[in-house]
């Protein structure tokens, strides 16, 4: 039986046998930020299900390709959607592209997503750059045997968001003037939206926006060694005490009105690296 190190290798071997491009940075491109990629010079593009082993996208907003290509100079491999723990798919499956990713060549990830603001400060369309985050899924990608081929046992996870990066997106904000806010991503399993009762907690916890994706990712990438920054649209406000609560559709409405700017930062940060 091909353990997950091989199956990740045959993952690779056959995206080789499509395309020699090789990526120096992975982008996940989360709920309704799909469109990034149609900016890719396109050398490749390869749907998740002709690849061995991949999981395929069963969320809205998520078409679920490789994109190999190039971005404001950058070589890059562009996720177009991801898979998601609530779709049923085990955590070694919600990790396993970045992973594959990672020996494709990419050693630095910038992960995207829409997520609900928490901090009664930000408001529906800003763009919050991740600072820590609060794993609150009930469950790890690094459960079970540890493969050394894929990180140490214990990986610490303090500074998981590259202090580096993140300065670098910050500098970049300011001179594109845009409004970066940051805070803390808390990751829930999902797919029901948390309770009243549960965002008070979290909120208590130091939480700044709240999601379902992203945290499993950035867990397996610094386990593996990888550099990682995250940003999130905040694309509906996870208030309490207010009546209304987004739908999904207004989460990908929002996602897709605030698109030109996410795009505009993501474009001049990969520049910059």
């Amino acid at each position: 039986m091909e353990g997950l190190y091989e199956r990740i290798q045959a993952s690779v071997q056959a995206i080789r046998e499509k395309t020699a491009f090789e990526p120096e940075l992975g982008i996940v491109l989360g709920s309704g930020l799909g469109p990034l990629a149609d900016e890719v010079e396109v050398e490749a593009a390869i749907p998740y299900a002709e690849i061995p082993h991949f999981p395929v996208s069963t969320a809205p907003g998520h078409e679920g390709k490789l994109i190999f290509g190039r971005l404001s100079g950058k070589r890059v491999l562009v996720y177009k959607g991801r898979v998601h723990y609530y779709e049923g798919y085990p955590m070694d499956q919600v990790v396993f592209p970045v992973r594959v990713g990672y020996f494709l060549g990419a050693k630095t990830f910038l992960l995207t997503s829409a997520a609900g603001g928490l901090d009664p400060n930000f408001e529906a369309g800003n763009i919050m750059l991740h600072t820590d985050y609060i794993n609150f899924m009930g469950d790890t990608p690094l459960r079970g045997p540890n493969d050394e081929r894929l990180g140490p046992r214990f990986p610490v996870m303090f500074d998981a968001y590259d202090p580096g990066l993140r300065g670098l997106f910050q500098r970049v904000a300011l001179e594109e003037k845009i409004l970066l806010r940051e805070g803390v991503y808390v990751a829930i399993s999902g797919p029901n939206f948390a309770s009243r009762a549960e965002l008070r907690m979290l909120r208590g916890f130091g939480a700044d926006a709240i999601g379902m994706s992203t945290v499993p990712e950035v867990i397996a990438l610094r386990h593996l060694g990888a550099r990682v920054v995250a940003v999130s649209t905040i694309t509906d406000m996870a208030i309490p005490d207010r009546d209304h609560h987004a739908t999904e559709e207004e989460v990908l409405e929002t996602a897709e009105r605030t698109g030109p700017v996410f795009r505009r930062l993501v474009k001049a940060f990969v520049a910059a690296l």
